[in-house]
């Protein structure tokens, strides 16, 4: 980050938009170290009084202690508690709205696992991960941009040409995936001048961010998916009765 602003937004609001969402997903759990204001200067590219700013907002909103000896550290818990849902009826739910909307590829890399990935996907740091992110659209419009991490023997499957025209979790059924459940965290967030930028919406308009990691039937993760939606465009409904079922509707 080379200028004191981008798209309007201090710099120093822009990595505290950064971090904060570190928290709020769980990468930085409570009473985990924060970066000192050096290494978020190193990180960032930015001065020292750039990053103490940055890190004085996460302790202002009530995510970090910040202590003269010990340095920073996350005071966050998060309040979520799980509720339950028929997993057969929402992968289904899934693969049909995977269908009515359209993908775009931007990118399908092999990356070497960080500790979050690693320890998500169950495989040893370093390991070797496919990644894939793709910009989802309705009526060619964006709807959402999706990252998408498999662990490596999955490969194959992640093939452009495939990825545009059918959804993941119907590609891992296909190749014999038995799904036997899913954890998924839904929260709202602000979206950065980057992810602005690609879902056509102003600076730090509300989005939906839906992390989900798939499991098989022997407990295995086998997907690890983040998506950033439009709020204004995406949204969830969830049906309470017996079999309740999440249903993600555009509109």
């Amino acid at each position: 980050m080379a200028s004191e602003r981008k798209g309007g937004i201090p710099l120093y609001h822009q990595i505290f938009l950064v971090l904060r969402d570190e928290i709020l997903s769980g990468q930085r759990p409570y009473d985990s170290p924060v970066p000192t204001e050096f290494e978020v200067g190193e990180q960032f590219g930015v001065s020292r009084i750039t990053a103490r700013r940055a890190l004085d907002e996460l302790a202002l909103e009530g995510l970090v202690e910040r202590r003269r000896r010990t340095g920073t550290r996350v005071i966050y818990r998060s309040p979520a508690k799980p509720i339950e849902a028929d997993i057969d009826q929402a992968v289904e739910s899934l693969i049909a709205f995977g269908r009515n909307t359209s993908v775009q590829v931007l990118e399908i890399t092999r990356d070497l696992a960080d500790p979050l990935i690693a320890s998500r996907l169950q495989v040893a740091e370093g390991a070797g991960v496919i990644r894939a992110v793709r910009l989802r659209q309705f009526d060619d419009a964006p709807l959402g941009e999706i990252t998408s991490w498999l662990p490596e023997r999955f490969a194959k499957l992640a093939d452009r040409s495939t990825l545009t025209n059918t959804p993941m979790l119907e590609l891992l059924r296909g190749a014999g995936v038995k799904i036997g459940g899913a954890q998924q965290t839904i929260e709202a967030r602000v979206a950065d001048p980057n992810l602005a930028e690609r879902l056509a919406i102003a600076p730090l308009a509300p989005v939906l961010r839906v992390e989900r990691l798939v499991e098989d039937d022997a407990n295995r993760p086998v997907l690890l998916t983040v998506a950033n939606y439009r709020a204004d465009r995406y949204r969830i409904s969830l049906d309470l009765h017996t079999g309740s079922r999440i249903v993600p509707d555009i509109h």
